[in-house]
Parts: C-alpha cells; sequence; structure tokens
C-alpha cells in the first residue's frame, strides 16, 4: 500500500511506541489521527506532528465510534489503525494479600485486548466501506501484542492472557477481513524503551538491555514505527504475528 496522503489512527498515541509511529506516518505523509486516553498527550503530539488529537477509551464503544467519526471527518475514511494503547499491570495469582483482585485481572484483559478488538471491529467496518485501491486494497490493521504472550514471567498473568488473546484473534481476523481487502497483522514486541521503562533506575535500565542478545539493547520505538511501515508497505504481509525483540526469550522471572 501506498503511504502518502492516507488517513491513519494510533492508539497509544501519546507515548512511546504509539507516538513513534505516529510521527513517523505523518513524517511519510500520513494524515495521523493520534488517540489516546490521556487528552492533553494526545493533542501535544498532534500539534508536533500536525495531525489531529482525540481523546479516547478504546474499551469504551461509544469512545471509540466517537474517535473514528471525528477522525474520518477531519481525513477521510481510515486506511490504517495502529493499535498500541494498552497497560501492562503486574500482579501475582496469589500475592501477600491474598488472591489477585478479579477488578485487576479483568482491566488488563478490558484495555489491552477488547479495547483492541474494539477499534480493530471499527477500523473494519469504516475500510470495507471504503474505495478499493490497488489490488482491491482497503487497508491494514496492526495489532500490538507482547513476547509475553508466549513467554509470561511470573506476576504476568493478566497481561500475558491479554496479549495472548491479541495473537489469537490475528489469524481469523485475517480470513474473514480478507474478502474485503482489508490485511490484519500483529508486532509482539520485547523489551522497548517505553515511557515504563523510563522509570527504571539507569543501572536496571542497563541490565535489561544486556540480556537481550542481539543487539544487546533496549529496543527502540523509531524500529517499531519502522516495521509499521514495512507491514503497510508489503501487501502479501497478512494473518502473521512477527516477535520484535533481538531474540530474546523471556525467562520464568
Amino acid at each position: 500500500m501506498q503511504i502518502s496522503g492516507l488517513a491513519a489512527l494510533v492508539t497509544g498515541g501519546g507515548s512511546g511506541l504509539g507516538a513513534a509511529t505516529a510521527a513517523h506516518l505523518a513524517g511519510l505523509g500520513c494524515k495521523v489521527a493520534v488517540v489516546d486516553i490521556n487528552q492533553a498527550a494526545a493533542e501535544a503530539q498532534a500539534e508536533r506532528i500536525g495531525g489531529l488529537g482525540i481523546a479516547c477509551d478504546v474499551a469504551d464503544a461509544e469512545s471509540g465510534e466517537a474517535a473514528f467519526s471525528r477522525a474520518r471527518a477531519a481525513h477521510g475514511p481510515v486506511r490504517i489503525l495502529v493499535n498500541c494503547a494498552g497497560v501492562g499491570t503486574a500482579g501475582r495469582i496469589v500475592g501477600r494479600d491474598g488472591p489477585l483482585k478479579l477488578d485487576a485481572f479483568e482491566r488488563v484483559i478490558r484495555i489491552n485486548l477488547i479495547g483492541s478488538f474494539n477499534m480493530l471491529r471499527l477500523a473494519a467496518a469504516e475500510m470495507s466501506a471504503a474505495d478499493p485501491l490497488e489490488e482491491n486494497e482497503r487497508g491494514v490493521i496492526i495489532n500490538t501484542a507482547s513476547i509475553a504472550a508466549y513467554e509470561g514471567q511470573v506476576g504476568q498473568p493478566a497481561y500475558a492472557a491479554s496479549k495472548g488473546g491479541v495473537v489469537g484473534m490475528t489469524l481469523p481476523a485475517a480470513r474473514e477481513l480478507a474478502r474485503a481487502g482489508v490485511r490484519v497483522m500483529t508486532i509482539a514486541p520485547g523489551l522497548f524503551h517505553t515511557p515504563m521503562v523510563d522509570g527504571l533506575p539507569p543501572d536496571v535500565q542497563a541490565s535489561l538491555g544486556a540480556g537481550i542478545p542481539y543487539p544487546p539493547r533496549l529496543g527502540q520505538p523509531g524500529e517499531y514505527a519502522a516495521l509499521v511501515e514495512h507491514i503497510v508497505r508489503n501487501r502479501f504481509l497478512n494473518g502473521e504475528v512477527i516477535r520484535l525483540d533481538g531474540a530474546l526469550r523471556m525467562t520464568p522471572r
């Protein structure tokens, strides 16, 4: 798919992987809607890249519909959706205070998995109704999972389950939407230098990076954004999950 001039919507676009992706797509000529639950962050990033900032709770149906409506009014039908919104709240199944609170587990599933599906379904409907482009392609949806979907660590049952769900819906979504010319892909990042990591001491950050086989450092958000670009351009990538992790395989702890 030729990128320049297309409308893109990036969730979690106010920071981290989403902000890097929004900036990268804008630099390629996309009309970008930066969507984030933090309105100030969304608007600030949108101002930096010349896009549209939209506050949205991705796990809420009405909020998602409103975000797509605003983006469509400004840029036309979305052709690229990149789902980066998510949380990484940790918690053991049985901790010092007893069993993990069910609402804590539910919150992670709701944001990471249900939120991804909510935005996917809305994008799929909008893309399916749009005019076809080259080879009858109408759009690309890229979700974000994690290598925790495969090697979840102690304390990650909710996170690993949510990302495993994202991995699991990739192929059936791609198969269903193929008839409309809509591709569905997922990226499973490893350890990346994001705001969550910024809060850690420098020695801890260095230690995390040193455990990655090659290159022995944390991933850079721009490397995620570069893979998004390649997926959008490469029409034969569909229905697959790509690990982006420097050959890292997570240990139990």
